[in-house]
């Protein structure tokens, strides 16, 4: 009897396109924009493959593109590549800022879940001093006044928004889709049923509904 050896591991799939596409997907050094439709390339070179499946690939891709040292080189860097590492489209400027932001964003986050931590860490630590209350807790106010990130403010949208017909639902479509509060562009990479696929500008692989999706 046959078994299949599907990775279960998102980290073992990104080991399997490390291994597979070298000069594409980079670990540290050398990490390069992905070409735009990059999804649709992988998925035809796998086709078959007892390791992986698409829907991996995806998760994969979404935790590489989401990375800091991939969005570091979105910002950086003048040309994406493709598979082998060959030089491809040219980053456009949108792109570039809507990586920035991620990036300050994810940082901001990051630097708030580690403020939410030290005020613990600060209690456990003044539990073994005699002090007054009232000049902890106003230490605390000023730590933590010193200490807050830089607020990331969404850049404003003008003009008018419209739903994308559902005539427009298509692959390879250029559409704007909604991410929380934001609008971002991206392109439709597959359509199934009720659920629709798209990558952003980062490279990231997202899965949405119709509804979501807007007239770029």
């Amino acid at each position: 009897m046959e078994t299949t050896n599907k990775l279960k591991d998102i980290n073992e799939v990104l080991e399997f396109l490390y291994k597979e596409f070298p000069q594409c997907f980079k670990q540290k050094d050398g990490i390069k924009p992905l070409k735009v439709g990059i999804f649709k390339d992988i998925a035809e070179r796998i086709e078959g493959s007892d390791k992986v499946s698409k829907t991996q690939v995806r998760q994969a891709l979404r935790k590489y593109t989401s990375n800091w040292r991939y969005l570091e080189a979105v910002t950086k860097s003048e040309f994406r590549i493709d598979l082998d590492g060959n030089q491809g489209e040219k980053v456009e400027q949108e792109h570039i800022d809507h990586a920035q932001k991620a990036l300050e964003e994810s940082r901001a986050k990051m630097a708030k879940r580690k403020k939410q931590q030290r005020p613990r860490q600060d209690s456990d630590a003044k539990s073994f001093k005699k002090k007054p209350a009232h000049a902890s807790k106003a230490g605390d106010k000023n730590a933590s006044t010193a200490n807050k990130p830089a607020k990331v403010v969404p850049a404003k949208r003008s003009g008018k928004i419209e739903p994308l017909p559902a005539t427009e639902v298509k692959v390879n479509n250029k559409v704007k889709v909604k991410l929380g509060q934001a609008l971002v562009n991206a392109v439709i990479t597959e359509v199934n049923k009720d659920d629709v696929h798209v990558e952003l500008v980062t490279g990231m692989q997202v899965k949405t509904k119709a509804d979501s999706l807007y007239i770029v």
